[in-house]
Formats: structure tokens, C-alpha cells, sequence
């Protein structure tokens, strides 16, 4: 089956006509008008999953918590996290250049609020059990799953950094329901079970 991708298009008999650099930057600014406030109104409700991203390393061991996280691509398995990069805990990231992506379940609320507030790193990995894999970075042991990761490329995008992280190992728990986070509260998530 042909991909509609590579499909030839008719032609129209019009010659193609480069848009110069001025028309396309009349255009982006046309575009430029969502202010900052009214995305993150409206991001707000985009549910998302709720993870705890830690690291260890050179660097150290530090933790955030996280909803900017998705899947990139299965081959390498590869999934991305954004952060910014004023936050306190970008150098250790960026120096140790691994780290873990736990999902969190529904009786990790608590956690969650703690890991993204401005508790010190001890308290905060003092609140859980942790474990490791194979980067070192630590592992929620009742985590949904845990993606232990090294970080392969990073690209800069306004304040934050995306980290494209290929996952080195899995760790899942199927008995737990999970958590998101929409309209700025955190939601539980409930697992079907098959019948």
C-alpha cells in the first residue's frame, strides 16, 4: 500500500514562488497573538500523567515533579521530559545526564506535591522507598512504571531544555491505579480490569 505521504500531488500549472523572509515574518507575528497567562489557562486542561523525574550521579542526586513527559519513538525506546532550565535541580541533570521517569500512582499525591515544591532533596527522597536499575538514577519502588534512562540529545526550546531520554530499563507495577493532573488538580486514574 502506497503512503499518503510520499503521494505525488496534481499539478496545478502555477509556478512555485519562494515567500520572502518578510511576508513569512508578517505572518508569524500574525500568529504571535496567545498571551502567556491564556496558554497556561488553557494547558491547564490538558490531563496529563503526574511523574517524579530523578537523577544521581557526579553531579548528585536530585528529583522534580513532572507532567511534561511523553513517548518519541519505540526504536530505541525513547520518551522526552521538559525542564526548565532556571530550575534549581538543571545542573544536576545536566551534568549527570541519566535519569528516571516514574509515573506515579493514585496514593502518590503527596509525594508528587513534595517533589515539586521547595522541600530540600533529602526530605524529599526521605518520603518514599527507592531502588535502583541500571543508570543508577533512583526508582520509585511502587511507582506505575519507572523509565531508567540516559539522556542522548537535549535541544533548547524558550526557558526549558527537552531531555530525549532512551530508556536502558523498565520496571512496572500492575496493581496500582494511576494519577493525573487536569484543571490543576491531581485526578486518580482507575485501572480496568479485564473480564
Amino acid at each position: 500500500m502506497p503512503s499518503t505521504l510520499n503521494a505525488t500531488l496534481p499539478a496545478t500549472g502555477r509556478p512555485f514562488t519562494p515567500v520572502p523572509a518578510v511576508e513569512k515574518q508578517a505572518a508569524a507575528d500574525q500568529y504571535a497573538a496567545v498571551e502567556k497567562q491564556e496558554y497556561r489557562d488553557a494547558m491547564a486542561r490538558l490531563g496529563s500523567a503526574v511523574n517524579i523525574i530523578t537523577t544521581d550521579g557526579p553531579g548528585g542526586r536530585a528529583g522534580f515533579t513532572a507532567s511534561a513527559v511523553c513517548s518519541v519513538t519505540d526504536s530505541p525506546p525513547t520518551l522526552l521530559v521538559c525542564l526548565n532550565r532556571s530550575a534549581s535541580v538543571y545542573p544536576v541533570f545536566k551534568e549527570n545526564q541519566v535519569l528516571c521517569v516514574n509515573t506515579l500512582a493514585d496514593c502518590h499525591e503527596s509525594l508528587s506535591n513534595l517533589f515539586g515544591g521547595k522541600t530540600p532533596t533529602e526530605q524529599r527522597f526521605e518520603a518514599a522507598r527507592w531502588m535502583r536499575l541500571a543508570t543508577g538514577s533512583p526508582i520509585l519502588t511502587d511507582a506505575l512504571v519507572s523509565f531508567d534512562c540516559k539522556v542522548t540529545q537535549i535541544t533548547s526550546v524558550g526557558t526549558h531544555d527537552i531531555l530525549f531520554c532512551e530508556a536502558v530499563a523498565l520496571r512496572r507495577n500492575d496493581d496500582s491505579h494511576g494519577l493525573v493532573y487536569f484543571d490543576r488538580r491531581y485526578h486518580p486514574l482507575m485501572r480496568q480490569l479485564a473480564c
